[in-house]
C-alpha cells in the first residue's frame, strides 16, 4: 500500500502497462480490458432487449433502451443532412460506450485497484504496491485519441464517398479561399491545403482532449476526496458524484454530437 498521499495518488494514476520498456508499442491492459468488457456489455444488453422486445407489454429496460435510441435518432435527423444507414448505429454506439467508460469513474477509487492487488498477491505473488489498475478508460488519453482517430478516418471516408476522390482532393486545394482565376487558384492552393490540414487535425485533437480532460479531472478529484477523513469523504464525495453524473452524460453526448456534426460537414460541399 502507498505510504503517503503522494504515493497514493501516483499509484492510482499509474496504468497497468504490458511492457514499460516497449514505449509506444506497449499496451495499457487495464484500459483495453475494461473498454472491451464495456463494449461487450453494451452489445449484450441491447441484443437481449432486441430479442425480448414486446409491443404489448414492454418492460422498463426495453422502454429505457427505446428512449436512448429515440434520443439518438432525433439528433441524427436534425444534424446529419446526408443519407447513411451507418450514422444512427454509430452515434448510438459512441454515446453508450463512452457513457459506460465515463460511468466507471463513479465506483469507489480503491475498489478495483485493491481487488487487482489482492488477485496479484494471492495468485501470482506480486507485491501489492507494484500492481496497478485504472478503471476509467476515458481518463486515458490513448483511449480517447484512438476513438477520435477512428472518427477522423470516417470523416475522410465519408468525404471521399460523397464527393469522390477527385472532388475531395479539389476541396482540399480550393476551400476555404476560392479564386476563379487560374493563377489565383494556384497561389491559394497551398494556403487552402494548410488550412484544411489544420482543420482535420483539430477535430480529433479537440474530441480526444475534451473527453480526456474532463474525466481525468473528475478521477483526480475523487482520489483527493478519498484521502480525506471518512466523514468528509461522504460529505464531499456524494455531492460531487451526483454532479459528476451530469458531466459523464454530457461528455458522452458531446462526443456523439460532434461526431455527427463532423460527418455531416464531410458530406456537404463548401
Amino acid at each position: 500500500m502507498a505510504s503517503n498521499a503522494t504515493d497514493y495518488i501516483k499509484h492510482h494514476l499509474t496504468f497497468w502497462n504490458s511492457d514499460p520498456s516497449a514505449g509506444f508499442w506497449s499496451l495499457h491492459v487495464d484500459t483495453f480490458s475494461i473498454s472491451l468488457l464495456l463494449g461487450f456489455l453494451f452489445v449484450g444488453v441491447f441484443a437481449m432487449v432486441a430479442r425480448r422486445a414486446s409491443i404489448e407489454a414492454p418492460g422498463r429496460l426495453q422502454l429505457f433502451v427505446e428512449m436512448i435510441i429515440e434520443l439518438v435518432q432525433t439528433q441524427v435527423r436534425e444534424v446529419f443532412h446526408g443519407k447513411s444507414k451507418m450514422i444512427a448505429p454509430l452515434a448510438l454506439t459512441i454515446f453508450c460506450w463512452v457513457f459506460l467508460m465515463n460511468f466507471m469513474d463513479l465506483f469507489p477509487v480503491d475498489l478495483f485497484p485493491m481487488a487487482a492487488q489482492w488477485i496479484g498477491y494471492t495468485f501470482f505473488g506480486l507485491e501489492p504496491h507494484h500492481v496497478y489498475f485504472r478503471v476509467v478508460p476515458s481518463a486515458d488519453v490513448n483511449s480517447t485519441f484512438a476513438m477520435s482517430l477512428s472518427v477522423l478516418i470516417l470523416i475522410v471516408a465519408f468525404s471521399i464517398k460523397a464527393k469522390g476522390l477527385g472532388g475531395w482532393g479539389k476541396e482540399l486545394l480550393t476551400a476555404p479561399f476560392h479564386s476563379s482565376h487560374p493563377v489565383g487558384a494556384v497561389i491559394l492552393a497551398p494556403l487552402n491545403f494548410a488550412f484544411q490540414l489544420v482543420e482535420l487535425a483539430a477535430k480529433p485533437i479537440s474530441l480526444s482532449l475534451r473527453l480526456f480532460g474532463n474525466l481525468y479531472a473528475g478521477e483526480l478529484i475523487f482520489i483527493l476526496i478519498a484521502l480525506l477523513p471518512w466523514g468528509l469523504q461522504w460529505v464531499l464525495g456524494a455531492p460531487w458524484a451526483i454532479f459528476h453524473i451530469l458531466i459523464i452524460t454530457l461528455q458522452a453526448f458531446v462526443f456523439m454530437m460532434l461526431t455527427i456534426v463532423y460527418l455531416s460537414l464531410a458530406v456537404e460541399a463548401h
